[in-house]
């Protein structure tokens, strides 16, 4: 098939552009600058999901839609709550449109494990709002998709918007580690290369319009996974936790949203329903 990744130039869209490949798959690579990790058969287009034109003359010529471009980093998404929305909301509806346009035979978006919680931030909302546009493309216009909730990515190609990668990398330059959360986060760490396989596994039919979790299969607390990278780095400094308190991260699991119920507002009618009807009827015809 013909597979357009939009973001596959990206940490986990150029993985998956690999694994594709490896399928036999054509890959068609479109993000805003050039992959560093392009391999032979892969095709590199550079431009925007914001412009509908660049967009298009790619998934016009697609079978498969894989929509990876998005603001990603939470943080990021924290002080940037309008490119938040432009990015994951508004390049995401782009992109419906244009598969829709073009009779794609399934778009698979990425989502996020924060998507049902009460954290994550302006990241979370965007993300949420994507998945609502994604299942009305399929109820309205019979657009067949995929939705992939990823979790703690880890791996080759992760740059320091990466929490492991940063990590490592500070703790490389300061010679000790220093966290700055608390002993009690706790993460279902998954690495690149098996999400990007589980990527490619979705495309059969039995996980047409599903959403899918993508995490590690074991809990692991932020302490251990420490513990085991001062050992790699041979660290005998003892681990310092900074305690800080993050708006928009999860402690312990992203799966904490509770739906929040309107209050009633009670007041005394100044008419009933027949006498409000009543002077409604009388406006139309005065008018």
């Amino acid at each position: 098939m013909r597979i357009t990744i939009t973001g596959g130039s990206g940490f986990l869209g150029s993985h998956v552009a690999d694994e594709l490949t490896k399928k036999g798959h054509k890959v068609i690579i479109f993000d805003k600058k050039k992959s560093k990790w392009l391999k032979v058969g892969q095709k590199m287009v550079v431009g925007s999901i914001l412009n509908l034109k660049e967009l298009e003359n790619v998934i016009k010529k697609s079978d498969v839609i894989y929509h990876f471009a998005a603001l990603s980093d939470l943080n990021e998404a924290l002080k940037e709550p309008i490119d938040s929305v432009n990015f994951n909301v508004l390049g995401t509806v782009n992109a419906l449109e244009l598969a829709r346009k073009h009779k794609i035979k399934r778009f698979i978006h990425a989502s996020t494990i924060y998507v049902n919680s009460s954290e994550g931030g302006f990241y979370r909302c965007s993300k949420k709002a994507a998945e609502d546009y994604v299942e009305e493309y399929k109820k309205f216009f019979d657009l067949d998709y995929t939705i992939l909730r990823f979790g703690s990515l880890y791996g080759e190609r992760s740059d320091n918007t990466n929490g492991i990668t940063e990590t490592i990398n500070k703790t490389i330059i300061n010679g000790e580690i220093r966290y700055a959360g608390s002993k009690d986060y706790v993460r279902k760490y998954i690495h690149v290369t098996d999400a990007a396989k589980a990527c490619v596994e979705i495309l059969k039919k039995n996980y047409k319009n599903s959403h899918i979790n993508i995490t590690g299969n074991k809990k692991i607390k932020v302490h251990k996974f420490l513990k085991i990278l001062a050992k790699i780095l041979n660290i005998s400094k003892k681990i310092k936790f900074l305690n800080k308190k993050y708006t928009g991260h999860y402690v312990a699991t992203p799966f904490t949203y509770q739906p929040k119920k309107g209050k009633e507002f009670t007041f005394k009618s100044n008419a009933s329903f027949k006498e409000g009807l009543q002077k409604l009827v009388k406006s139309i015809k005065k008018n």
